[in-house]
């Protein structure tokens, strides 16, 4: 075979390297880009370079390992979701960087938090429910009708509030009922009943 068969010249560095060095292009006569590899992934970083952009260093990875872009750790599959629309079948994320990611993004698409505000939230409470003062605040509580933020309850407190269906007179009642005061109903006429004061 000749020597045009196995190699190809690059037209950036000019060196004649075997055709595995290029990357398949289909519009090109020859069907191979016309620069090697080495050479589009500096014409391409430098590109992103002068556009303000960083392109990710390529680390090399052990077999059975990938690296996470967010905590730059390389990580067993183990700890990896699998995804079967990437490139790779992994998940983009290891799960502690993903859950980490989701839940800032929760927050900031329901409540219109950002971590920063979320935090402070907290700190202003010292961390604890505002309700029962006792356990850690992690539940954010909001208004279901206006949708604003009251405060960060733990989940017991939120979850009562929730069954009490947000409604004051619902937990006077209650508060009523706990302190000895028993609220029954006088029936005056059929499915008429009159509360007491």
């Amino acid at each position: 075979m000749s020597e045009s068969a196995e190699s190809k010249k690059c037209s950036r560095c000019g060196r004649f390297l075997p055709r595995t060095e290029f990357a398949s292009n289909r519009a090109m006569r020859d069907g191979l880009q016309a620069y090697c590899r080495k050479c589009s992934a500096e014409y391409y970083r430098q590109r992103q370079e002068a556009q303000g952009r960083s392109v990710r260093v390529k680390v090399p990875v052990p077999r059975g390992f990938k690296r996470c872009p967010q905590c730059e750790q390389v990580k067993p599959h183990a700890e990896w979701e699998r995804n079967r629309t990437s490139s790779d079948g992994w998940a983009s994320y290891c799960r502690e960087c993903r859950a980490h990611r989701n839940r800032v993004s929760y927050f900031q698409r329901k409540y219109g938090l950002s971590p920063a505000q979320l935090d402070s939230l907290i700190e202003q409470q010292q961390g604890l429910c505002c309700i029962c003062c006792d356990a850690p605040a992690e539940h954010v509580d909001h208004c279901h009708e206006t949708g604003r933020v009251r405060g960060v309850l733990c989940f017991s407190c939120n979850a009562g509030l929730g069954q009490f269906k947000d409604r004051p007179d619902n937990l006077r009642r209650a508060a009523a009922y706990l302190e000895g005061i028993v609220w029954k109903p006088t029936p005056e006429t059929t499915g008429v009943y009159q509360q007491p004061s």
